[in-house]
């Protein structure tokens, strides 16, 4: 069963959601994505899960898709971190006794990140994919940026997003992606990484690193140095040789999302 929600966020902002429940979830999965896209590039992988018996929630950041906020904007870069939590909070009240997990890509993936080290134990597992952690590839310049923070440059990311040319062509005709990202948020983002560094022992949550060894958007590094430097028990590395940055939409996607669900099942 899918269904749309709005829920409102830590500081009075709304964030738009979709649930997609099946008649019997074993668990929880909360999908967060990366800058400048929204919920909906990840409706094969809800497929997926929900087929398998997950309950999956997605929402679209603040500034993204068609949540409220100013566009690809951020002040500051615990915004992200609470906006997560606000979704995490919510499948857990809406799932009384179902383990609740996570999956983030890019942005999404520092985003679940900043989430795990921030708030260690509140979820039974986080699966990260491309995430920016550490800033290996500084695509955006060396940062923090000195341009004001409400001022924007093009989305200049299409190119290195997937293999598949179908891929970025939706990709670039989506009316949902964004155009154009705010120093602010770029800035925030530094803020945040640099945070992560620094806190890395604090993230001891079970999880599932993964990168394409292809991708020119992220550095595979940022994984294997964010793997190095937690401190969980329960922690896998899987670098996949020969994709791009969105190892979801590769051609190879089902052997990703069978990796995914493989690490879901045992410890669902």
């Amino acid at each position: 069963m899918e269904k749309e929600f709005n829920q409102q966020s830590f500081d009075g902002l709304n964030l738009r959601g979709r649930t997609d429940v099946p008649d019997r979830p074993k668990a929880i999965v909360v999908i967060v994505h990366g800058l400048c896209e929204h919920l909906g590039r990840y409706d094969y992988l809800t497929k997926r899960l929900e087929g398998k018996d997950y309950a999956v929630y997605r929402f679209d950041h603040r500034g993204h898709g068609r949540s409220e906020g100013k566009q690809t904007f951020y002040k500051d870069f615990g915004e992200i971190i609470e906006d997560t939590k606000t979704i995490v909070d919510k499948a857990k009240a809406e799932n009384h006794g179902k383990k609740v997990f996570l999956i983030g890509h890019s942005m999404g993936g520092y985003a679940v990140a900043l989430f795990g080290t921030k708030y260690p134990g509140q979820v039974s597992g986080i699966i990260t994919s491309g995430a920016l952690t550490r800033y290996n590839l500084p695509i955006f310049g060396s940062l923090p940026l000195a341009q004001p923070a409400d001022t924007y440059t093009p989305n200049g990311l299409a190119d290195g997003v997937c293999s598949d040319p179908s891929v970025i062509e939706a990709y670039v005709n989506d009316p949902l992606v964004a155009k154009q990202v705010s120093f602010g948020l770029i800035n925030t983002m530094h803020d945040g990484v640099e945070w992560l560094k620094a806190n890395a022992k604090s993230f001891a949550d079970s999880v599932l690193v993964m990168h394409g060894a292809f991708d020119g958007l992220v550095a595979e590094k940022d994984s294997r140095d964010f793997f190095g430097d937690i401190s969980s028990k329960d922690k896998t590395l899987k670098i996949w040789s020969s994709l791009m940055h969105e190892i979801f939409n590769e051609k190879a996607k089902d052997e990703v999302i069978d990796e995914v669900l493989r690490w879901l099942d045992k410890r669902a």
